[in-house]
């Protein structure tokens, strides 16, 4: 459970792990493609999800199998949400303070890599192979007890931490639970934060990312 006072925090020996969809961009980037391309059954697997009754990669695929188009609209349809506009402040300011950083989705996945492509960031997600419409895993960890999820987050989290470094995550929802409970650090708005509430997992709230830069940088 998160547990390092702000005041500890040495940034130089920090791995900060950022959630994409509704964290990194103003709403969720996959919500957005299935209101634009699927039929409204979506909601029902998506509220199965958010109620626990499926995991996240049964979610997505099923999700997945019901959006419609070819890669060029999809991509299109998806680029039409905007960043938060204290992404790049951030970056800039966790690097200079030597900060590792890495972008951690369990959503679609095809549109992370071009939309954070400006700030050099390393990214684990989800992908979607065009030529035969098959959604992938390459960041799935099968040795995890749940091996539940499409992109593992707690797996990067594990390692940083066996690395000597303190974790800092920033998320916005259910996909994020299971690394809120491993981070030293924990950001979190939404219904990540609603979570947390209830299951009494302590955690910084915020609203933007200015937020979270204000918070972590002092500025």
């Amino acid at each position: 459970m998160p547990g390092v006072h702000l005041a500890d925090l040495d940034l130089s020996r920090t791995s900060v792990f950022l959630d994409f969809d509704g964290t990194i961009t103003t709403v969720d980037v996959g919500v957005h493609v299935l209101e634009r391309s699927a039929p409204d059954e979506w909601r029902a697997i998506d509220e199965q999800f958010r109620h626990g009754v499926i995991d996240s990669r049964e979610c997505i695929l099923d999700e997945w199998d019901l959006v419609q188009g070819d890669e060029a609209t999809l991509r299109a349809i998806a680029a039409e949400v905007t960043l938060d506009p204290g992404v790049g402040p951030l970056v800039d300011a966790l690097r200079a303070a030597g900060a590792e950083l890495t972008v951690v989705s369990d959503g679609f996945g095809f549109y992370v890599e071009d939309a954070v492509r400006p700030f050099g960031l390393d990214v684990l997600t989800n992908d979607v192979d065009f030529s035969t419409r098959r959604l992938e895993f390459p960041n799935e960890d099968q040795c995890c007890p749940c091996a539940s999820c499409g992109t593992c987050k707690q797996a990067p989290i594990k390692d940083a931490k066996h690395r000597g470094r303190t974790t800092v995550m920033v998320g916005d929802g259910a996909s994020d639970q299971k690394a809120a409970l491993l981070a030293d650090v924990l950001f979190a708005k939404d219904g990540l934060a609603r979570w947390c509430d209830r299951a009494g997992v302590p955690y910084h709230p915020f609203t933007t990312l200015a937020d979270v830069h204000a918070v972590l940088l002092g500025s």
